[in-house]
């Protein structure tokens, strides 16, 4: 199926939507704040902010996007920097690594795409190794919010902070916000034979997947620092299921650090790492991956 792009942009709903009149208010609000685009999403802002003296477009280079918002924090400014998810992360990953955590400053990285909602693109604009990937250099606070209210918050949060910080928008959203705005995750249903940690947008699907079955379901919007203590002090059976919206195993590391002590069992969930060389609809993806409520149900109702 072949989609315009005002057709992908609609359907890339309210959360980049909203990361594109929150970036404006932010600019013209806090003199610290700037953005820095590399032509994604630049012709879906007002004028006013195309024309802001702090509003940067590179045009399609990454690796200069991410060096200019280095050298605008190393200038005492707050840079937010925008593209989709392939183009933020892995492509220009040397440029963070060197202009951003080795010069020891702080950058806000939001992207869009996400795992798999740009597939009718082709492999170029899928990026399920972008936590994986970012997730080996230290200091980086990485949020993948499942609304756009979410969103909203961890950008307005961000902005005002000097850290280094990924936020990983998907057109995926779960029907209303989960998060109350701390940072670990939240209980959304409580059982007694075993855990299922849901990442994002993954913690509508996993609510009606674990349905009828006696689970706990902790919502986890925020995954770096992977909140290791609500882990423990809800885990009613050593049993846990970690579903996360882009590479399988992204975080198994950290669930078994947080069980370091205790004998636990733990099936992981994501994105395999073999391509799956199709283009197609995201909710395409989804099913072929085992990421649907079907796909999930089954291999939840194995595990447990």
């Amino acid at each position: 199926m072949v989609m315009t792009w005002e057709q992908r942009f609609a359907d890339i709903n309210a959360m980049r939507a909203r990361f594109a009149a929150v970036v404006d208010d932010l600019v013209t609000e806090d003199e610290r704040v700037a953005a820095v685009f590399a032509d994604i999403t630049w012709d879906k802002l007002p004028e006013s902010a195309r024309s802001h003296p702090r509003f940067v477009n590179v045009g399609i280079r990454e690796q200069l996007m991410i060096d200019v918002a280095g050298g605008l924090a190393m200038a005492g400014l707050r840079p937010i920097a925008h593209t989709f998810a392939s183009f933020l992360v892995e492509r220009p990953f040397e440029q963070i690594k060197i202009g951003l955590n080795h010069q020891d400053v702080g950058a806000v990285l939001v992207s869009a795409g996400a795992s798999y909602d740009l597939a009718v693109d082709g492999r170029t604009h899928e990026s399920p190794a972008d936590v994986a990937l970012l997730s080996t250099l230290p200091d980086w606070t990485i949020s993948v919010p499942g609304h756009a209210d979410e969103a909203e918050a961890m950008l307005r949060a961000a902005a005002g902070r000097s850290d280094l910080e990924y936020i990983r928008l998907s057109t995926d959203t779960n029907a209303k916000a989960y998060w109350n705005g701390e940072d670990g995750f939240t209980v959304l249903r409580r059982g007694r034979e075993g855990t299922v940690v849901a990442v994002g947008p993954l913690a509508d699907p996993v609510l009606a997947a674990t349905a009828g079955m006696d689970l706990t379901v902790l919502y986890a919007p925020r995954v770096r620092p992977f909140d290791r203590e609500t882990l423990r002090r809800t885990l009613s059976s050593p049993d846990v299921a970690l579903v996360e919206p882009y590479l399988t195993g992204t975080s198994a590391a950290e669930v078994d650090a947080a069980l370091e002590d205790i004998p636990h069992r733990l099936l992981s969930i994501g994105v395999p790492a073999k391509e799956l060389r199709r283009y197609g609809t995201p909710q395409e993806h989804a099913a072929a991956y085992g990421l649907d409520v079907r796909g999930l149900r089954s291999r939840l109702a194995r595990f447990f």
